[in-house]
């Protein structure tokens, strides 16, 4: 396990200045699959965040293909970086050594960025949805096989973790203890649990490894009391802000889809529930974003 010295609410910044700028470490606006449920186009979905003083977005794969369209896209847009993976749902989807196998193309990819990726994600475990023993195992393996590349290209991941439907008396281990578990196999890595939605317990765990925690719009209309104690107990300088557009549209756009722009929505909220500033929010979570992702 990493060692990490840091309390609740240290390493912060003071704002330097009160011009506003927000990273979205977090989006899909890339996908063929997600971007024709917009009804305007990509570059006004960009131009629109950078007008809401989104200055950086991250593009993230969650499939070969997916990934493929990320690196494609970011190409000649100064504001957009890449990640590469394979999420965790694929395992219900194809075989395990197909998609293992998809591994070869991703490596190319790396072989021939000239930095536009800056990630390896979104991967990890979910238990949520397929919670059998079989699938369980395949996505350890899948899982491991993203921390060996991230490893090799020296490169912060993107974790996504979500834990089982909560049972009576839960037979085996959720996801967060099988994640913190690999971790501790591998301490040289750093990354970022996104959509972070679990409780404090999960958060210490994340906390203690030296990871970040990506807060999106589930904060803003959550209802689980723990779920809003945890975001008010991440670090400062562990935060990062994230849309995951087209999805988890804050409130008060709640049925509307979900753009990079609303990144600022998010950041509003937090400030209030952690009795910050919006520009302590703003400045310290860009600089976290940059200092791992090397933005």
């Amino acid at each position: 396990m990493k060692k990490n010295s840091d309390t609740l609410y240290s390493g912060t910044l003071k704002p330097k200045n009160s011009k506003l700028f927000f990273v979205d470490t977090h989006c899909h606006i890339h996908d063929s699959e997600f971007v024709k449920k917009y009804d305007k186009s990509q570059d006004e979905i960009i131009s629109d965040a950078k007008k809401a003083g989104v200055k950086k977005l991250v593009c993230v794969g969650t499939s070969l293909q997916s990934s493929l369209e990320a690196v494609a896209f970011c190409k000649g847009r100064e504001e957009c970086f890449a990640s590469l993976a394979i999420h965790p749902h694929e395992v219900a989807e194809h075989k395990i050594d197909d998609l293992l196998e998809q591994f070869s193309i991703f490596e190319k990819l790396l072989d021939e960025d000239n930095g536009k990726i800056v990630a390896i994600g979104e991967c990890g475990l979910d238990y949520y949805y397929h919670d059998s023993k079989s699938v369980r195992k395949n996505q350890i393996t899948l899982f491991e096989r993203h921390i060996k590349l991230a490893s090799k290209y020296i490169l912060p991941m993107i974790f996504h973790i979500r834990d089982a439907q909560k049972q009576d008396e839960p037979a085996t281990e959720q996801a967060f203890d099988d994640f913190f578990k690999i971790m501790d196999m591998y301490p040289e890595i750093n990354g970022v649990v996104h959509s972070f939605s679990a409780e404090i317990d999960q958060l210490r765990g994340c906390i203690e490894r030296g990871f970040y925690v990506g807060l999106n719009g589930i904060m803003t209309f959550t209802r689980d009391e723990k779920q809003l104690e945890a975001a008010k107990a991440v670090p400062l300088n562990k935060l990062l802000l994230e849309t995951d557009a087209p999805f988890l549209t804050p409130a008060p756009f709640r049925g509307k889809m979900c753009e990079p722009k609303h990144v600022g929505t998010t950041a509003e909220f937090l400030s209030k529930l952690r009795g910050e500033t919006l520009e302590e929010i703003a400045e310290n979570t860009s600089h976290n974003a940059e200092k791992l992702l090397g933005l």
